[in-house]
């Protein structure tokens, strides 16, 4: 208990990129630039599904709920790391490092289960295109996004939970940007084996089932379109699903490169590559992906820009 209170007093050391003082500026203004993108593109998705009565099914349903989930899970990591590449005390607090991970955690485990039941949604749709919205009801879909947050914030809850058990009493310096569990856990001075066994079965589990999920639906929905005997109806069910699997790509292909890599001190900088595309550029992709294959999307904001423009004449 003592080792745990006199934890909760220091504060961490956080290097980022610092052994690369001649590209900070320029890592700033990439990131702020990326980072802009995605809050205005998240936001503006979702604003845009708001406001067109069109957009107002499952399918939206779900998506305004992974742009809010890409906006937040990037809000939590991207200012900090804003801030140490332009100051020169580049510190966090035990508890603010602590919260930090535990949304992080919370919201990139949520997303990761928000795309498989968007995976699911997709299988319904073309599968069953009229029992669609007799299927997924509203309160269906309230009960899948409800269970999403859930399991995200237990998973979330019980990794931070080993983690704060871990005390640090030595170097306090993270060679990272942020948050993330590798660095907190270098940094301990403390048997570290529960903490990372909790993780890695956590870990495993979320991602195995969520990826055994999407590939469930997509069987079924390769299998219903490879029936389908009309060619506009083939172009039309993989056109719906392109935006859709290039999203699960990205996502957990960074995720799976990020974890295969050691932690070690050769695979650091990878590890912060690996950390910023799927914290900061992941977040900016996915509203680019879904809304340039979306003819509704792209409908709303020409009907949007043009109201702008008529509603300010020269």
């Amino acid at each position: 208990m003592d080792e745990r209170n006199q934890s909760a007093g220091i504060t961490f050391i956080l290097l980022g990129f610092s052994e690369y003082l001649q590209v900070q500026v320029p890592l700033f203004l990439a990131f702020f630039t990326i980072y802009t993108i995605s809050v205005v593109g998240n936001l503006g998705m979702i604003v845009i599904i708001r406001i067109n009565p069109k957009l107002h099914t499952p399918m939206y349903f779900f998506l305004s709920h992974l742009s809010f989930l890409d906006f937040c899970y990037s809000s939590i990591t991207t200012p900090k790391l804003l801030e140490i590449l332009v100051v020169d005390r580049r510190t966090i607090s035990y508890m603010d490092c602590m919260m930090q991970f535990f949304f992080d955690c919370t919201f990139v485990i949520t997303d990761m289960f928000m795309l498989a039941v968007m995976a699911y949604d997709w299988s319904v749709a073309v599968c069953n295109p009229l029992l669609y919205t007799v299927a997924m009801s509203p309160k269906l879909c309230s009960l899948l996004v409800a269970g999403t947050y859930t399991w995200g914030g237990s998973c979330s809850l019980t990794i931070t939970c080993s983690l704060l058990e871990l005390s640090f009493c030595g170097s306090n310096v993270t060679h990272h940007f942020g948050c993330e569990y590798s660095a907190i856990v270098s940094a301990s001075c403390s048997d570290s084996h529960f903490s990372q066994m909790t993780r890695f079965i956590i870990s495993t589990l979320s991602e195995v089932c969520s990826l055994l999920l999407i590939l469930a639906s997509y069987i079924f929905i390769i299998v219903t379109i490879i029936k389908m005997p009309s060619a506009g109806g083939l172009r039309k069910a993989f056109s719906t699903c392109a935006s859709h699997l290039t999203a699960i790509t990205i996502f957990h292909g960074v995720i799976l490169l990020l974890y295969c890599v050691p932690n070690s001190r050769s695979s650091w900088l990878f590890i912060k590559v690996a950390t910023v595309l799927y914290t900061i550029v992941i977040p900016m992709l996915n509203p680019i992906i879904y809304s340039l294959r979306n003819n509704d999307v792209k409908e709303t904001i020409r009907k949007l820009v043009n109201t702008k423009m008529f509603s300010h004449p020269m």
